[in-house]
Order: C-alpha cells, then sequence, then structure tokens
C-alpha cells in the first residue's frame, strides 16, 4: 500500500448495513407487487420497484465512485435516501388508501418487529418469510426498512460531508500526496548532502592511516 493515499478506502458497499437492507427492501418489494398489486394497468408496481431499485443501486455506484470523489459519494447516496423515502410514501399510501392500521408504537406488535428489522439485514434472513406474511404485515415492515436504512444513510453522509470539510477531495489528496512526496526526497536528498563531507573526512582519514604504514595504495 503507498504512503501516500490518493483513493479513499472504502469499506465494501455488501458489508454495509444499509445496503443489506436496500437489498431486502428491492427483494421485498418485488414480492409484494407481485402478491397483492395488479399486474396490469397499474403504474404503482413500476414506481416501487423502480424506487427500490434506485435505492440500492446508488449505494452500490456511490461507494464504487467515492473511492475517487468524495462529492459524488454525497450525491449518489441522497440519490439513494431519496429513492427510499419515496418507497416509504409508497408503503404508506397502500395502507393508508386500504384502511390497514400503520403500526406506531403503540401498536401490539411494533416492538417485536423493530427488533426484528434492527437485528437482521441481509436478505436471506427475510426470504422464508415473503411469502407467508400478509399485505399488512410485510408494508409495515418494509415501511420498517425504509425508515432504518434512511436514518443509517443519514448518518453515513453527515460523517462524508464532515470529512470533506476536513480533508477535501481527490484534488486536495493528490496535491497532499506530491507534496509529501517531494518534501520527503528532499530531505532525503539533504541528508545525502550531509553525510558527504564525512565519508570524504573519513576516506582521507583511512588514506593517511595507510599512508603511515608505509603502504602505497
Amino acid at each position: 500500500m503507498t504512503k501516500y493515499q490518493v483513493l479513499k478506502r472504502q469499506k465494501p458497499w455488501r458489508d454495509a448495513y444499509y445496503y443489506q437492507k436496500s437489498e431486502t427492501l428491492y427483494q421485498m418489494t418485488y414480492v409484494f407487487c407481485q402478491r397483492f398489486l395488479p399486474a396490469h394497468g397499474d403504474r404503482t408496481v413500476d414506481q416501487m420497484v423502480q424506487a427500490a431499485r434506485s435505492g440500492k443501486q446508488n449505494i452500490v455506484e456511490g461507494t464504487e465512485d467515492g473511492q475517487t470523489s468524495t462529492e459524488m459519494h454525497i450525491k449518489l447516496l441522497n440519490v439513494a435516501r431519496a429513492s427510499i423515502q419515496e418507497l416509504r410514501e409508497d408503503y404508506r399510501d397502500y395502507l393508508l388508501s386500504r384502511h390497514l392500521p400503520l403500526w406506531d408504537a403503540s401498536h401490539g406488535r411494533y416492538s417485536q418487529m423493530h427488533d426484528f428489522c434492527k437485528q437482521h439485514n441481509r436478505l436471506e434472513e427475510y426470504q422464508p418469510y415473503l411469502s407467508q406474511w400478509t399485505d399488512e404485515e410485510m408494508a409495515n415492515i418494509a415501511l420498517t426498512l425504509c425508515y432504518m436504512t434512511d436514518s443509517m444513510l443519514n448518518h453515513c453522509l453527515i460523517k462524508l460531508e464532515r470529512e470533506f470539510v476536513e480533508q477535501g477531495g481527490i484534488k486536495e489528496r493528490m496535491h497532499a500526496a506530491r507534496t509529501g512526496y517531494r518534501k520527503e526526497q528532499d530531505e532525503e536528498l539533504a541528508s545525502l548532502r550531509r553525510q558527504v563531507p564525512l565519508l570524504q573526512a573519513e576516506i582521507q582519514r583511512l588514506k593517511n592511516i595507510i599512508a603511515s604504514h608505509g603502504i602505497e595504495l
């Protein structure tokens, strides 16, 4: 690894909890639309699936682009967050339009649902239930995942914005790397120059010792 870092070190996007939750949301939304919304004639299906996909894909693209551009990372995570918020509204509208309850803190199943969503991120942990949950259950679980994913993305954005203010973007990192490398080279050259007279004096001392013993070089 180079001493002077230009490309940012990024946590693999697959390891990020907000990515794992966004992947779960995408697959859950796909199944939800297949099970509970008409196959034709309802634009909500395309809108929900595309919003869920946009949330997931922009996290991937933003993290990859973030190695070189903090600005692009921030921009694409904001797009992902907006898509998740759009999806959240679609699930909320679904429940309200069908007079199904929104599970808030006063609901008897809220705490159990909240704990499950908080402790589980990966798709495989939800998949066994996707064909079993009712529309009310799945919509409320998806809503909870939307809120959690949005909160995680918001915290990540705050961290990225602080890093950008403190460290700048790739131009600043490139300048710092070049400046640091040149400074190191200049210091090494100056050190070598300081050693030349010492080495010359040592060579002369050794010559004098050899000469005093009558040895010709």
